[in-house]
């Protein structure tokens, strides 16, 4: 884990949804206080759900943060890989709404040089104000990354849920629109729901749904 208490602040930046059938995908922006307890941080996917769920519960009391979605239908007319840093973008424009003194670097000539700055998990960084550096697999390195891993996931679920309420007969509060086998025999069944990527195809129900 890399230590943040380094020079100025840091943004973290992940998302979370890329490979499911249906759903948006999140993405959320973290700038952590100095004293934020480390300890409960690692990658969302390392953490079973009421871990992620504390974690999460204690970042958006505690840090500076926000939120991003990209929906289905801008997955599927952009790709994914696009989609996904747009909706770091709008994590950060998000976060920078929401807490402006955080993110004053991002706005005013007179701030020091690198007062703020982003690291970004994976090989891309989004169109951001401030400088940005991609980091692979930053979200089980920089607790930042690792706090917003965890906000992107959590979010996502929740999302997901609620679309459960409209579609039940799809089980996206089981398995939040990844392919699963039962996800794949719902489509087969019912065919694609509203919230579908229709840009995204797969066996052995390809032909059937689109």
């Amino acid at each position: 884990m890399q230590s943040a208490g380094r020079p100025g602040l840091l943004a973290g930046l992940d998302e979370a949804g890329r490979g499911p059938l249906a759903g948006p995908v999140s993405a959320a922006a973290v700038i952590l206080p100095g004293s934020f307890p480390l300890d409960i941080l690692d990658d969302s996917k390392k953490l079973d759900e009421k871990r992620r769920n504390t974690a999460a519960a204690l970042i958006t009391e505690k840090a500076a943060w926000g939120i991003g979605w990209a929906e289905a239908p801008e997955i599927d007319r952009i790709n994914i890989l696009r989609a996904s840093l747009l909706a770091m973008k709008r994590a950060w424009e998000a976060l920078a709404g929401a807490f402006p003194e955080y993110a004053r670097a991002a706005f005013f000539k007179d701030a020091p040089a690198g007062a703020l700055t982003a690291i970004a998990d994976g090989l891309y960084c989004p169109d951001l104000p401030i400088p940005c550096r991609a980091l692979v697999k930053a979200d089980a390195l920089v607790p930042e990354v690792m706090a917003a891993s965890i906000l992107a996931k959590t979010a996502r679920d929740r999302m997901m849920l609620r679309y459960s309420w409209f579609y039940p007969e799809y089980g996206y509060d089981k398995h939040k629109g990844y392919p699963t086998k039962e996800h794949r025999e719902a489509i087969l069944r019912y065919g694609p729901s509203p919230i579908q990527r229709k840009s995204f195809s797969f066996k052995p129900v390809q032909l059937s749904l689109f």
